[in-house]
């Protein structure tokens, strides 16, 4: 039989100068935990555009600095994904609206895949990640998605 162990934390008040839920969006809040994670991970708005990404996440999917995506839709950026066959070709249309990040904007749901991503040195290896997603919600609705990912 499986055990089950659960800890309660104190809990927590906030202190004058913190901003209590209604002054601070959800989107604002992931994005500065995105612009400081040391794990690769990318926040992205329900227009696809890149509001935050960490170091990390420039690096594994072959793109710049940070500071080069931040308002950038997504696929804008540089990210250039392929599909798994052997010709390596780009990824179309319909399939680009499956990778995790976009499915986890267009349904609301918990997305996960894996993403083949071309290299940013020519003749270079690609590199293929395992990506999380999860919408973010604002007032309700989805208002961007979180992505973690993780080197195949």
């Amino acid at each position: 039989m499986a055990h089950v162990e659960l800890s309660l934390s104190e809990v927590f008040a906030p202190t004058t100068g913190t901003p209590t839920e209604q002054e601070c969006d959800n989107i604002g809040r992931w994005s500065a935990t995105v612009s400081s994670a040391d794990e690769p991970c990318l926040l992205i708005d329900d227009q696809t555009r890149v509001v935050a990404v960490s170091a990390a996440g420039c690096e594994l999917l072959c793109l710049g600095t940070p500071e080069d995506l931040i308002g950038l839709p997504l696929l804008d950026g540089g990210l250039r994904l392929l599909d798994f066959t052997a010709n390596r070709g780009e990824l179309t249309e319909p399939e680009i609206d499956k990778i995790p990040p976009l499915l986890a904007l267009t349904s609301g749901r918990l997305a996960r895949g894996l993403l083949r991503i071309e290299s940013a040195i020519v003749g270079g290896p690609d590199a293929t990640v395992d990506a999380v997603s999860t919408p973010v919600l604002a007032g309700g609705a989805v208002a961007g998605s979180l992505t973690f990912f993780s080197e195949v």
